[in-house]
């Protein structure tokens, strides 16, 4: 936070000293507002980075002000003057979230080099609340990427829906998540949510995991036991992998979507179930149908709503952010002294082209965090088949092609990585002066 922006605020009785304090402080290119009282702060609604306080004021306290600032989102810092009597105060003050304060005679340069301090820090608090802020989407996905901001628009559309929703994309790339942010985005969150893996269930038992089983349905079933859709009812069902569906349960399926009805394994009854079904698959299922291997009626039903998860491959600079993501997940139960990922390390990820995903993006890390000697994980500690990748950097767009400042963010990126953060020698690489390149930078939030 720069001088000529910061916005400061100065509540002083004291007319010799509110003039001192203003002067100093706008010689120093802040922009100053002043009041003689807390009162008069608060009927001008001001928006202030920092507060300069008195403690001792007419009415209010300056102290009342700490109470009404933590009630405040984005709340400006606070800086409190103190005579000798009431430093005790000015120390519980710290302890309740004051910034710092001083006491009088104030000496002026050491004022300003609070004040320099305290913007500096509340500059880095507020960087790394939108830090954090934009690296996570509905139901913690991770990613700020076009391809992934669009994904979470979908999302946020679709949860309240309540209908089907098919979600496809490669493996690897996070479909149960999404499933999971559309459960917990709709009226259903505090019910139940069940996934299962269709490839993961030998057909013959198929049927009586989804509908269950009355007692001596079959050989072995002693007990009625009831079925997945069951279970899940009020809530969230996911089917991964449909296309491994039989056709005859998919015929069960598409009557359970019309008609809210199951019939277990063995029994008469047919029970009422209230459950939103979420399908996903890597497979083609259009091809699927063409081939007479899944139901054209189910396909469609299940179409109505449906998510294209990207592959990574598609989402540029969310590599970085994925990567660090991990790496501070497996900091947390470890006491190595991995802190981050070096440049180079970074230009290799971005080289690679991911076949798995994220999935192999987390294991790659894991790898490389558990091999790693210094406290950055080097190029040397990625897996050997991301070393021996030559192919170049480049994106691939299946479903759509970038805008052209959406690939120009993406190219400055990469730069600056090969340029291990050196703006003025990515700024010589790219043929641009400096202020171009910091202008680039903010338009993007860098």
């Amino acid at each position: 936070m720069t001088a000529a922006k910061a916005m400061i605020g100065v509540i002083e009785d004291d007319p010799a000293l509110q003039e001192l304090l203003v002067e100093e402080l706008e010689a120093e290119g802040y922009k100053v507002t002043a009041w003689g009282s807390v009162e008069g702060f608060k009927k001008a609604a001001a928006t202030l980075d920092l507060i300069i306080s008195d403690i001792r004021l007419p009415g209010q306290s300056g102290l009342s002000l700490l109470d009404s600032l933590k009630n405040e989102d984005n709340a400006p810092a606070l800086l409190l003057i103190t005579a000798f009597g009431t430093v005790d105060q000015a120390v519980d003050a710290l302890k309740q979230g004051a910034d710092d304060f001083l006491t009088k005679p104030l000496d002026v340069e050491h004022l300003l080099l609070s004040v320099q301090r305290i913007l500096e820090h509340r500059s880095l608090q507020r960087e790394l609340k939108r830090y954090r802020q934009q690296q996570k989407g509905p139901g913690g996905l991770v990613g700020q990427s076009p391809s992934m901001r669009k994904l979470y628009d979908q999302i946020e559309r679709i949860a309240p829906a309540d209908g089907s929703v098919l979600i496809t994309g490669e493996s690897g790339t996070g479909k149960e998540l999404v499933a999971k942010a559309l459960h917990q985005l709709s009226d259903r969150a505090e019910q139940s949510f069940q996934a299962v893996n269709c490839a993961g269930i030998p057909a013959d038992l198929m049927e009586s995991e989804f509908f269950g089983h009355a007692a001596g349905a079959f050989t072995g079933a002693q007990k009625k036991r009831q079925g997945l859709l069951k279970q899940a009812d009020g809530g969230t069902l996911l089917l991964d992998e449909i296309g491994e569906m039989p056709m005859a349960l998919q015929a069960k399926l598409l009557r359970v979507l019309q008609e809210g009805t199951i019939r277990a394994v063995g029994s008469d009854e047919e029970e009422t179930v209230n459950v939103r079904i979420l399908a996903a698959t890597h497979q083609d299922l259009e091809k699927q149908v063409e081939d007479g291997r899944f139901r054209q009626d189910l396909f469609y039903r299940l179409e109505t709503f449906s998510l294209r998860v990207p592959p990574l491959r598609e989402r540029g600079e969310d590599i970085e952010r994925l990567a660090n993501y991990f790496l501070q997940q497996l900091r947390k139960g470890s006491d190595k002294a991995v802190q981050s990922i070096s440049p180079a390390a970074l230009e290799q990820l971005y080289r690679y082209r991911f076949p798995g995903n994220v999935r192999e993006l987390q294991n790659a890390i894991e790898r490389a965090f558990t091999f790693s000697r210094d406290d950055k994980i080097a190029v040397e500690d990625l897996p050997q088949r991301i070393l021996e990748s030559a192919h170049e950097p480049e994106v691939e767009y299946a479903a759509e092609w970038p805008t052209l400042d959406e690939y120009q963010n993406q190219y400055i990126r990469k730069v600056l990585v090969h340029a291990e953060g050196n703006k003025s020698k990515a700024a010589e690489i790219l043929g641009v002066t400096r202020r171009t390149l910091y202008r680039w930078l903010e338009q993007h939030g860098e």
